[in-house]
Parts: structure tokens; sequence; C-alpha cells
């Protein structure tokens, strides 16, 4: 599995980023043909003074791409809203196969 974060419009700490190959991991255990995930951290309204933390997850599976986009105050909770998200969309697409 191959997984590549990229941050737009900021340098991103060691922290964040160990936080998010953290949680990236736990995305094997609901399908194990995961073949690539791109997460794409965001300051969105970079002009007015309210800064939006929006987080991206796209995960490539064989036959079948998943996408979601989520934003909040935070990277962190940004990025938990996005991962769950995902889980679900993983889980119906699993789900869909078994019947």
């Amino acid at each position: 599995m191959n997984v590549n974060i990229q941050t737009v419009h900021f340098n991103a700490d060691e922290k964040l980023l160990d936080y998010v190959n953290r949680k990236i991991e736990k995305l094997t255990t609901f399908h194990d043909r995961i073949t690539k995930i791109d997460v794409y951290l965001k300051l969105d309204n970079v002009v007015h003074t309210i800064k939006d933390k929006v987080a991206e997850i796209r995960v490539h599976i064989p036959r079948h791409d998943f996408f979601v986009k989520a934003s909040s105050k935070s990277f962190e909770e940004s990025f938990e809203n996005a991962l769950d998200s995902m889980i679900n969309q993983i889980k119906r697409q699993k789900q869909k196969q078994a019947a």
C-alpha cells in the first residue's frame, strides 16, 4: 500500500504527519486490496481571517476509487471526519460485493 500525503498552502509538522499515518493504517483492516491512498491537507479561505482546515482522502482499490472531503477548524478533526466517511464507504462497497 502506497501512502502519499500532500499539504497545500502550509508545511505540516511531524506530529500531524505521524497522526495521519497512524490513522491511515487502520484502513487496511476494512479492505485488504488497497493499492494507494492519497491524503491532501489544505488551508481554505486563505484570504479571509478564518482559516478552514480541509482534509481530502482518496483510496484506490482495484476497480474502485473512493473520495471523501471534510473541513473544520483543525486538521485532526477534519481528518477524523473524512476517515469515518471513508470507512463507511469501504464497508458499504464490501457489503455490495458480498450480496
